[in-house]
């Protein structure tokens, strides 16, 4: 298999390259090849490589299988418990769910190697009540969820598989979680809580979505808010000229939609929800509006959010002086913030970024974009730690609704993507070094 990997990291060097000239990427280091060319000249990683191939089928009903077990948001833990009953069998007796409801194996190293986390999210962004069975039509798999994250939690698996089946010894730990709280008001709360505990991670991975070739390395910070407006209340008749919530609502949202948020670093805004009042002839007397604040700068996302939140206080202002309301009958805003994602940024000349830039020709695809998005690698990039979010291969469409679909055409180069990455990362002991640092303690 010697001879096998060798024009294709010939390929993977010029593709490089390639990129390298038309987005003005950074070239990868002569030593991240030099890994790979050990790597994959090894024995132990061809026969990994074709087995990961082999088992395309087999990966794929695991994954219809996780898919079909509810993990709505906040309530993940039937799902939690068969993923630590699955990392039990492949390998990892001492695997654990946390206080948090997190899923984490841990798989040692040969010593004194960095600590790398490999990571998919247990949640969907489906409520409870979804029908998450999957159905084929013409090729598609159709199931909400199927790809976002049953993909990533089934290519977790099949790493800790493929380690543990060909005794591939890493120089650094392999800290394996399946995440709670990723998606909706879940506000990152299971990676926030894997870093909180554990102060020693020297790199991350999240794989999430469909769409290999595709690298996140910057997160996009969102601040959302749910907003209430309160009031008197009273008859539209008899009480008329008292001041009315949902007036104030108005107005706010009015004023929000008319502030222009930087175009660099991207800001972006919406009210997302409106709620309000108890009858067509009543002066409203409560309003609720949801906001959702976005950046890839944590310094624009403050700034702006301060434009936001000023036009809540200045509608209510306004309306309570249109009607010369009294003390006791004005309209107050309260305001909750419900939502905080941070920004953060991996440098694209990161020893993990050129990991991944020079993985992808080796499994036959090729680098797509290097983007920015809010993911769990949110919060490790928001403390400086070297993180980047990878997408999992097949094609797939309809994220986040219920039309969600996937086909596992060339499923496998996913998995077989991320197995090169991570033992290129944490060092194949006797073999390569680790190419991710570790910190500064």
């Amino acid at each position: 298999m010697r001879h096998h990997f060798r024009p294709l990291l010939a390929a993977a060097m010029f593709a490089a390259t390639s990129v390298a000239a038309q987005g003005n990427l950074p070239p990868i280091p002569p030593a991240v090849n030099e890994a790979y060319t050990k790597i994959t000249a090894h024995g132990d990683v061809s026969a990994a490589m074709t087995t990961i191939r082999e088992a395309s089928v087999r990966m794929f009903e695991e994954q219809v299988r996780i898919n079909e077990i509810p993990a709505p948001p906040f309530k993940e833990q039937v799902r939690a418990e068969y993923y630590l009953k699955r990392m039990r069998e492949l390998g990892l007796p001492k695997a654990y769910i946390d206080k948090e409801g997190n899923v984490i194996g841990i798989r040692a190293g040969s010593g004194n190697g960095p600590k790398l986390v490999v990571s998919a999210h247990l949640d969907t962004v489906f409520p409870e009540g979804t029908d998450v069975k999957v159905r084929e039509k013409d090729g598609r798999y159709y199931a909400p969820g199927i790809g976002d994250d049953a993909l990533g939690l089934t290519n977790l698996l099949t790493l800790l598989e493929t380690l543990n089946k060909h005794n591939i010894r890493t120089v650094g730990d392999i800290i394996f979680v399946g995440t709670v709280g990723e998606e909706e008001l879940g506000d990152l709360r299971g990676v926030k809580a894997l870093f909180r505990d554990m102060k020693d991670i020297d790199g991350f991975i999240s794989l999430d979505g469909v769409g290999l070739g595709r690298i996140v390395n910057q997160a996009t910070g969102s601040h959302r808010y749910l907003v209430t407006f309160k009031g008197p209340g009273g008859h539209s008749f008899s009480a008329f000229g008292l001041p009315s919530a949902i007036h104030a609502m108005g107005r706010a949202v009015a004023k929000i939609g008319d502030l222009v948020p930087p175009d660099d670093p991207k800001t972006t805004f919406t009210v997302g929800t409106v709620s309000g009042g108890t009858s067509v002839n009543a002066i409203a007397a409560t309003s609720t509006i949801g906001i959702d604040i976005r950046s890839n700068s944590n310094a624009a996302l403050l700034e702006f959010e301060k434009k936001v939140l000023g036009a809540l206080h200045d509608a209510a202002r306004e309306e309570n002086a249109r009607w010369k309301a009294a003390a006791n009958n004005q309209i107050n805003v309260e305001i909750k913030q419900v939502g905080n994602r941070p920004a953060g940024m991996t440098p694209v000349d990161s020893p993990i970024v050129a990991a991944a830039r020079a993985s992808f020709p080796l499994v036959g695809a090729q680098l797509r974009s290097i983007t920015a998005s809010s993911t769990d690698s949110n919060t490790p990039m928001s403390l400086g730690i070297p993180a980047i979010t990878l997408s999992s291969s097949g094609t797939g469409g309809g994220s986040h609704s219920p039309g969600e679909w996937y086909s596992p055409v060339n499923n496998h180069t996913g998995a077989q993507n991320i197995f090169l990455v991570t033992v290129a990362l944490t060092g194949m002991d006797g073999v390569t070094a680790p190419l991710l640092p570790k910190r500064t303690r």
